[in-house]
């Protein structure tokens, strides 16, 4: 998880200052040395940590925080403001064009993931904006990086302009015409990567630049690169002109210094963040949430729109009806897995959770390979079976074993939870009827 590291050095020193009380103004200054060399070891730039100690200092030592009644929450309000600030403040957006197509062009190293992080973004525009992206191959000289995006592009259902290893500034100004013709709204360029910057890349990058005018040019960073991701953002932007960064593999790195950096150095916001591998891994970045996350606050709002997404009205209300009479059944048992699995790993879900330290729960947390081998028994199962799980005698679960590649003593196990969350819905519902009548309670769903 991104910045766990930095999160439970954080958390230790807060802890400290929570069992003094009252606070000194040394008190402050030796737990300002503990954030600095904690942003330090989570690679943040150097001077990048040394001014933001220095200001959350001058911020916690005034007498009106020192004096109040709770001096810790106070300087752990102040930690927050300074980290929100210093991620951008604001999720910020991509501006888009009063007459269609936007156009992006993306700019990156080879080995950020910007092909694959292009497409994810296309599907996360198709999906949650409605926009009709097209993806544009203008890198032309890395193998296989035309199919690698027409491989994403098609997984996302999404069309990719391309005209072989051509010129790349012919070809972004043959997708621009292309998508005023075909009514895609937003272009989406992906240009060369270097394994280092050289002027050649630049020159050509500029002349893209020139020619299809884009109204954002977006970076795209490893995450777990650190402090070269920092030092890549400012040479870009020092001959190109950057807009935004796209940052990725921020799943990846438990420091997230570059995260953290980025906007001090350069002053481009951070707009995008990869949170995994699958092709929906992607979300806005918002400073706010990910300050909250780092300090062990939660993230509520994404948590929720994480819900909102894999939510189904119709299929909720059916389950609370069947919660209500106790009858649930191994179909509807699956159906909650499978949008369980698709808000994401059940350690970033638990970050999101105020007051939840994901990393403190290592050994507690659900193990995702048992919940496969859950759904791989499941589906051996008919339809018959699922609904009415009574019948399956010792022959039926063999058949089902050899199906999924498991024991039947794994289909035992399973049926054991089931009929034990079975009871305990019936008893819920029971005391309901009986203490709902009195109006002293109510079931909690």
């Amino acid at each position: 998880m991104a910045f766990e590291n930095l999160a439970d050095k954080l958390s230790g020193v807060f802890k400290k200052l929570r069992s003094k009380g009252r606070l000194s103004e040394t008190d402050v200054k030796e737990a300002m040395r503990e954030i600095r060399m904690a942003l330090l070891e989570a690679d943040v730039n150097f001077r990048v940590a040394k001014d933001f100690v220095s200001r959350v200092t001058e911020k916690a030592i005034g007498a009106d925080i020192l004096e109040s009644l709770s001096p810790a929450q106070q300087v752990i309000k102040i930690v927050n403001e300074e980290l929100t600030s210093l991620m951008g403040g604001s999720q910020t957006r991509i501006r888009m064009a009063n007459n269609p197509p936007t156009v992006v062009m993306f700019v990156g190293l080879q080995g950020a993931g910007k092909t694959t992080n292009i497409a994810k973004l296309a599907g996360w525009f198709k999906k949650r904006e409605s926009r009709r992206p097209l993806l544009v191959a203008c890198d032309v000289y890395r193998p296989a990086a035309i199919q690698q995006l027409k491989v994403v592009g098609a997984q996302l259902d999404i069309p990719v302009f391309e005209q072989g290893q051509g010129d790349p500034v012919a070809i972004a100004k043959a997708a621009y015409e292309h998508a005023k013709l075909h009514g895609n709204d937003l272009l989406m360029i992906d240009t060369a990567g270097r394994l280092h910057i050289d002027q050649q890349l630049m020159d050509e990058l500029k002349a893209i630049k020139a020619e299809v005018r884009p109204h954002e040019i977006m970076l795209v960073v490893d995450g777990m690169t650190g402090q070269d991701a920092v030092n890549a953002a400012s040479a870009f932007d020092e001959q190109l002109g950057i807009d935004s960064v796209l940052i990725t593999k921020l799943d990846g790195d438990a420091r997230g210094g570059a995260a953290l950096s980025i906007k001090a150095v350069t002053g481009k916001p951070i707009k995008f963040c990869g949170v995994g591998e699958k092709l929906d891994a992607i979300e806005p970045f918002y400073p706010d949430r990910m300050a909250s996350r780092i300090l062990g606050m939660g993230d509520v709002l994404s948590l929720i729109e994480k819900a909102q997404q894999t939510f189904d009205e119709k299929k909720a209300v059916d389950l609370e009806k069947k919660m209500r009479t106790g009858k649930l059944t191994l179909t509807d048992f699956y159906d909650q897995l499978v949008q369980m699995k698709s808000m994401g790993s059940m350690e970033d879900l638990v970050g999101m959770i105020p007051g939840m330290n994901a990393s403190a729960l290592k050994d507690a947390k659900v193990d995702e390979k048992a919940l496969a081998r859950t759904e791989a028994i499941i589906l051996s199962m008919t339809p018959k079976e699922r609904d009415n799980p009574d019948i399956l005698n010792f022959s039926r679960k063999k058949r089902i074993a050899a199906g999924c590649g498991q024991k039947v003593e794994d289909i035992n196990r399973l049926l054991k939870q089931f009929n034990t969350t079975q009871q305990m819905m019936k008893q819920f519902s029971g005391m309901g009827k009986r203490k709902g009548k009195r109006g002293g309670f109510r079931l909690p769903f």
